[in-house]
């Protein structure tokens, strides 16, 4: 799993960062070996509390857990058996006062006691990526999201750039961001004397049909990407 978490990393040209419960000179297992090259060449780190030379004892993965859960803004439990060293990850993370997220699973799979428990004790549901992004403070969602064109001079990377919006869609599209809602109210008040409530609406509609924007509770909208 955390082999997984980090190839994600690369594969989306971010860096990661892996922290090893042995000396930063014995990647185990061994097939590892590439990924950490490929961390490495990547701008990533490679780091251990451990001295040089220390085995993958499994007492040490554990004690490591706690840096993993304290580098990090959060943790997303997907599976964790009872005694898993997930289940310590985010007890750790709880003490650290960070946030905890969780995949439901099915009460008969003995991997979802931990995510399932987690879930009754207050974690975030999580059942698509959104509900991870929402979690995430409004100041790294900023730095998340490509620039506005408009601030920056140039066009900001989007899946739907490409597409040329209708008119009455480009004028909403146009006043919604993607780490800030906007309030269906806000947003008839900006176009007053552009749009009718209806065509806002009808837009609205549109635009959230195709994937381009996203309804929050509330009457709030913000952009997809």
């Amino acid at each position: 799993m955390d082999s997984c978490a980090h190839r994600g990393a690369l594969h989306g040209h971010g860096k990661t960062v892996a922290v090893l419960g042995t000396g930063v000179d014995y990647i185990y297992p061994r097939e590892n070996k590439k990924l950490a090259d490929e961390i490495l060449a990547t701008g990533g780190a490679i780091v251990s509390e451990f001295a040089v030379g220390t085995f993958p004892a499994p007492q040490n993965f554990p004690i490591r857990n706690r840096i993993i859960s304290g580098m990090s803004i959060g943790v997303l439990v997907v599976e964790a058996g009872e005694y898993s060293g997930t289940r310590i990850t985010a007890r750790c993370a709880l003490e650290q006062d960070r946030d905890v997220y969780a995949v439901p699973g099915n009460v008969t799979n003995k991997n979802s006691w931990g995510p399932n428990t987690l879930i009754k004790q207050g974690a975030r549901l999580v059942a698509t990526w959104e509900d991870v992004w929402e979690g995430l403070p409004a100041d790294l969602r900023t730095r998340l999201v490509p620039a506005d064109p408009e601030s920056s001079g140039q066009a900001a990377a989007s899946l739907f750039t490409a597409q040329e919006l209708p008119p009455h869609e480009a004028a909403i599209f146009k006043q919604l961001k993607a780490d800030e809602s906007t309030q269906i109210d806000e947003l008839m008040e900006k176009l007053e004397g552009q749009l009718s409530s209806s065509e806002v609406f009808a837009a609205l509609f549109e635009l959230e049909l195709s994937g381009k924007i996203r309804q929050l509770p509330g009457k709030n909208y913000v952009k997809t990407f």
